[in-house]
């Protein structure tokens, strides 16, 4: 009889591609997935320790879980991820309803990590430098809409910067080889994917380190003829690397959106330099120009950082100066995070608590009113939407243009998706035409011309 397992996915984007494989591992041997984990034998969690709301969630999702092994049928319980990679002595004292806690380089051997289990419950840590990268012919169980998909160019990141753990969590950057992304592609696309994220922890750092030849701008060269693709999103980058050629392909092509992710996390030069982020303010200026010259119509979305240790009054004004001038479409705004491990985490000057809630509400109202000023400025246009969900209760299908990337940015609820009463004829990851009739701050509402 086999085993039913649960799989609880925290995180990014990224974890959820790690989520997916281990998923896919599990099913392909003899393990039976089930969405309910009070339904199973095994929960796996699959967690992130980013910053400190992360593990916050991580441990309440761990401990809420843990209740089953009393009030359930749960036997096992699995905590995966950045978490144990990062935590690994702690957790094993402090998590004894924890069975087996296994780190992000293990992803592939949880078929053979849970065998071992059985024949030894008294091993529980399973953490080692990460060096996994999977390719288009690991197993891989997707969780997304069956039109829309994550896709992972590379994993770990070369970067020093002062506040971030990731390095440690993931390992230094290695890429895929271009064909294996390409087969992925492809493979996505004959089981009916039309949206592919490119996602990476520095998505124009891909290719750096192979040493033959592999860019972003070679990749997308290769992706962007696949049969069925109609969208290809790049997520994560970085200003590094922009260049002419790169630039020139996302405007030409029809199929790669015209939205580019890069978190710039601040303008202040002096900051900047705290952060090692290795641009000054004005080169972070010279990046947003850049790619506005070069892609009129681009939606930019972009991450900020406040309270960073030592940030004044001044410098704060001048990131929110920043904020209003640049119009950024879409824009993350997270409070400092003291991370130990960190360099910044041994910085004087930290910020209090109150004073980071305060810089941080300031930029979001300020954001908000840019958000609604630029959707309001869409009203009486039409928008290509990819349709994503049918709310039953509303009787409304909910969609994205290629200017919204999936989980993070907003949506276009969709009116007349039903005539007198009837559901029209549309499947999820349909393309339509839609006028946007009505504008919020972060979504938009608008009619199926078709419908």
């Amino acid at each position: 009889m086999k085993e039913k397992i649960s799989i609880i996915s925290l995180g990014c984007a990224r974890n959820l591609v790690d989520t997916e494989v281990m998923a896919g591992l599990l099913q392909q041997d003899h393990y039976e997935m089930v969405s309910e984990p009070a339904e199973a034998d095994i929960v796996l969690i699959n967690t992130c320790s980013f910053i400190d709301a992360a593990k916050e969630e991580a441990v309440d999702t761990i401990l809420e879980t843990a209740r089953l092994k009393e009030e359930g049928r749960l036997q096992t319980l699995v905590v995966a991820g950045c978490l144990p990679q990062r935590y690994s002595q702690e957790l094993t004292s402090e998590l004894p309803e924890v069975d087996l806690f296994i780190g992000t380089g293990e992803v592939p051997r949880i078929v053979e990590i849970l065998r071992e289990h059985r024949a030894n419950k008294q091993k529980r840590l399973y953490i080692g430098v990460p060096r996994y990268l999977y390719d288009h012919g690991t197993p891989r169980l997707r969780t997304t809409p069956s039109h829309s998909a994550f896709l992972k160019v590379s994993e770990g990141c070369d970067h020093k910067c002062a506040f971030c753990i990731i390095p440690d969590l993931r390992g230094p950057h290695r890429s895929r080889p271009i064909d294996s992304i390409v087969k992925e592609a492809a493979i996505l696309a004959e089981t009916g994917v039309k949206e592919i994220n490119l996602i990476a922890q520095d998505l124009t750092a891909y290719g750096r380190e192979r040493r033959d030849g592999a860019t972003l701008y070679g990749l997308l060269k290769e992706m962007a003829p696949l049969a069925g693709i109609q969208w290809i999103r790049l997520l994560y980058a970085y200003p590094n690397f922009l260049d002419e050629p790169l630039l020139r392909l996302i405007r030409e092509n029809e199929k790669i959106c015209k939205y580019v992710d890069i978190p710039f996390q601040h303008v202040s030069g002096r900051i900047l330099r705290r952060m090692r982020r290795g641009k000054s303010g004005s080169a972070v200026w010279e990046a947003v120009s850049k790619l506005r010259r070069a892609i009129p119509e681009i939606t930019l979305r972009t991450s900020l950082i406040v309270g960073f240790p030592g940030e004044t009054e001044e410098e704060f004004r001048e990131l929110l100066d920043f904020v209003e001038e640049a119009r950024f479409e879409r824009l993350g705004v997270f409070k400092y995070s003291v991370e130990e491990g960190t360099a910044a985490a041994l910085m004087g000057d930290q910020i209090p608590e109150e004073e980071k809630e305060s810089r941080w509400q300031e930029v979001m109202e300020l954001q908000a009113e840019i958000s609604r000023s630029k959707n309001e400025s869409l009203i009486g246009t039409i928008q290509r939407v990819m349709v994503d969900a049918h709310d039953v209760e509303s009787k409304r299908f909910i969609g994205r243009t290629q200017a919204h990337a999936p989980e993070v940015d907003g949506v276009v609820y969709l009116e007349k998706g039903y005539t007198n009463g009837v559901r029209t004829e549309m499947r999820l990851g349909d393309m339509v035409d839609v006028r946007i009739n009505q504008a919020l701050d972060y979504d938009l509402i608008g009619a199926i011309l078709d419908a």
